[in-house]
């Protein structure tokens, strides 16, 4: 089970539903023998004791175990699972190739560069359920003023989405801005986002995923987070000063953070391109770990290949070979 927030309740969820479905997997993988690994996942304190337990079993079950950030760890722990042998790694998105900006569409040299917003159809956790409507109001008015207010300085803006229940954010702030400066991205995968990101001079987004693409392309980004991922997150990739509450989304504060990022460009795009590399670098630790915890002959074999000296060979394509 590659990455993704599975053992976490930050949006609202019943214990019935995927937590269920994990344990199934988890259980089923034990009984039969086949090991099912958990891999970078995110782990959050759950409230709910069903939900809690639930996870709490699928964790015990899995043969191995991974974390995106050390919150993750922690939260584990403190639901009482044996972490001692658990690691944490960088988000796996960070080990996938980045794409090239697309520059089908480029704007004239001159013109202010594109803002990429990634919204969210945010109503808070499961611990808000009873004023959800209070924070998606708030939500939504402090994002599209933030937009507007881009619009009226003649920016270009593209509005991201992360799930398709955000297309109805991405409606209501097209609607209620009105300028043909801001348009809506057809991305659907990590892919699409980073290549979004990459041609665009800064990035403002809420959803987790939407967040790592634009770390990942390297874009200066500020988080409009809801739970304590998106802040380790940003304090891993350095930006750690680029973060603001999604629960009361301040348009003008965020407009003041937003022109700081920009001052900043040059310098964060060289601390992001830093974090990268010693991200990328920490993954080619982990697939090591979990192919020697998985597969532990093919483990043993490649220790056993790379102490063990080959013939020498003087041909021109193993000089090429050893020069890669």
């Amino acid at each position: 089970m590659p990455g993704m927030g599975v053992l976490e309740a930050t949006l609202p969820l019943r214990p019935w539903g995927f937590p269920y479905a994990l344990l199934l997997l988890c259980a089923s993988g034990r009984l039969l023998g086949t090991p099912v690994a958990l891999v970078g996942v995110g782990a959050a304190p759950i409230g709910d004791r069903a939900t809690r337990a639930v996870v709490r079993w699928s964790a015990r079950l899995a043969a191995y175990r991974s974390y995106r950030d050390g919150l993750s760890r922690d939260a584990m722990r403190g639901m009482g699972v044996d972490t001692s042998h658990d690691e944490v790694y960088p988000d796996l998105a960070f080990a996938l190739p980045t794409p090239p900006a697309d520059t089908s569409a480029d704007a004239p040299p001159d013109a202010p560069g594109v803002v990429c917003v990634g919204v969210m159809d945010f109503h808070g956790g499961n611990d808000d359920r009873a004023r959800a409507e209070e924070i998606h109001r708030r939500y939504l008015d402090g994002t599209t003023r933030f937009v507007r207010a881009l619009a009226a300085e003649g920016r270009a803006v593209r509005l991201l989405t992360g799930d398709a229940c955000d297309a109805a954010v991405v409606d209501a702030i097209l609607e209620a801005v009105d300028s043909p400066l801001v348009t809506a991205a057809g991305a659907t995968s990590l892919d699409g986002l980073m290549k979004e990101a990459a041609a665009a001079d800064a990035v403002v987004a809420t959803r987790y995923h939407n967040l790592v693409c634009a770390l990942k392309a390297g874009t200066p980004t500020l988080a409009l987070s809801y739970a304590a991922k998106s802040d380790a997150l940003m304090a891993r990739m350095g930006l750690d000063a680029f973060r603001h509450p999604a629960r009361e989304v301040d348009a003008d504060r965020l407009l003041g953070q937003f022109r700081e990022l920009e001052a900043r460009s040059a310098e964060l795009r060289r601390t992001l391109a830093e974090r990268n590399l010693a991200a990328a670098r920490l993954l080619e630790d982990q697939f090591s770990a979990l192919t020697a915890a998985l597969f532990p002959a093919a483990g043993r074999a490649a220790r056993g290949r790379a102490r063990t000296p080959g013939p020498v060979h003087t041909t021109h394509a193993h000089a090429t070979r050893e020069t890669r």
